[in-house]
Formats: C-alpha cells, structure tokens, sequence
C-alpha cells in the first residue's frame, strides 16, 4: 500500500541515499513530445538539501532532453527502486532547474558533492528538484539484484577533457544545445565553471 510523506527525512531519507542508482523521468509540454527516462548512478553525485529539496550532478552525455524539459516547463520525477533488501519504490515528483556552471549559486551547490572530481565527468550542470510529492510503494515486483560498484567508463573517457574540448564536444552532439522535440537544452559555448 502506497504512502505519502510530507517530508524527506528519516528513514525515507536512509533509503534514498543508500540505493547506487535512481531514474528521472521528464517530458515536454506537447503531446506529441518525447518522454524521456534516464538512469542515474555514480557513488557521490546525489545530495538532499533539505527536507523538500534534492540535487545531482548531469554529467556530459550525448544528448540534454532533461534540461530541455526542465527549461521549458520545470516538471520531473525521481524514482529509486530496492534492488537488495526489502522491497520498496520511492518516487519524488516535483519541480526541477538546471543550474548551469555560470550561475552564482553553481560554487555553494558544487560544495555539496565533496567526493566527485568534477573535471572528471565533463559536469555540465547541477539539477536541482524542490518535492511536491513524496510517496513510496511495496517494490514487490522489482528484482533483486547485486550492486558490484561504479563503471570508470565515464571518468576515464572525460577526464581528458578540457572546458574548450568538452565544449567542442557538445557543439558536435545533435542533441545537447537542442533536444529531439527542438527545445533549448544545454547553452553553448559551455561557459567555465565558477569557483
């Protein structure tokens, strides 16, 4: 049986934080949009805030329909699924931005993720999503399944790259400074990051 909660805190808060991975899910205000659903992962870039807000890391991809959506209408869905343990599925609904590495709040968001390199993943942006509806169900129907740890496939293929080159990069990706629906998603040129 589904509950909803008013806050994240307690044990719903332990539970976020300990699952290796999460999905966000993101759409555009047409109908006939791309729905978009993305796996999240990597020990480190996941943070709560506070009680109604949570934050990650985007790391440089091929594509940015989840900044896209976000920019164009703010509506986003994080779930995390029990794969070990009890079962359980918890889905935050909410409202989300992208905060892009020349904004002002970049260097205090950026300070809540003090084990990630970020000149290691080609960080193009912080996702910042404030909760309007918090809520768990059973899980009954998830696998289980074994975390072994982190792939390095993502680190050892960006760490090469500067803010020129990571920029470079993006310019060529089809679907980053515009998403598959035509939205705005990255802005390019890729401004440095703030310290």
């Amino acid at each position: 049986m589904g509950k909803t909660y008013e806050a994240i805190s307690g044990r719903l808060r332990d539970f976020i934080e300990a699952q290796p991975m999460f999905f966000t899910a993101t759409a555009p205000l047409t109908a006939s949009g791309t729905v978009n659903l993305s796996p999240k992962g990597l020990t480190g870039s996941f943070v709560v805030l506070d009680e109604l807000t949570v934050a990650y890391l985007d790391f440089a991809g091929s594509n940015a329909e989840t900044i896209a959506h976000l920019r164009e209408n703010g509506r986003i869905t994080l779930m995390w699924c029990a794969f070990q343990g009890p079962p359980n599925i918890v889905r935050v609904h909410g409202r989300g931005e992208p905060v892009f590495r020349d904004d002002p709040r970049w260097a205090g968001l950026l300070a809540h993720f003090p084990s990630i390199d970020a000149s290691l993943h080609g960080l193009r942006a912080i996702i910042v999503v404030h909760a309007e509806l918090i809520r768990d169900t059973c899980g009954y129907a998830v696998p289980l399944m074994t975390y072994d740890g982190d792939r390095d496939l993502h680190a050892r293929r960006f760490e090469r790259e500067d803010d020129e080159s990571l920029g470079a990069y993006f310019e060529k990706k089809e679907h980053v400074a515009t998403s598959l629906d035509g939205l705005p998603g990255l802005p390019l040129p890729l401004p440095p990051m703030r310290s």
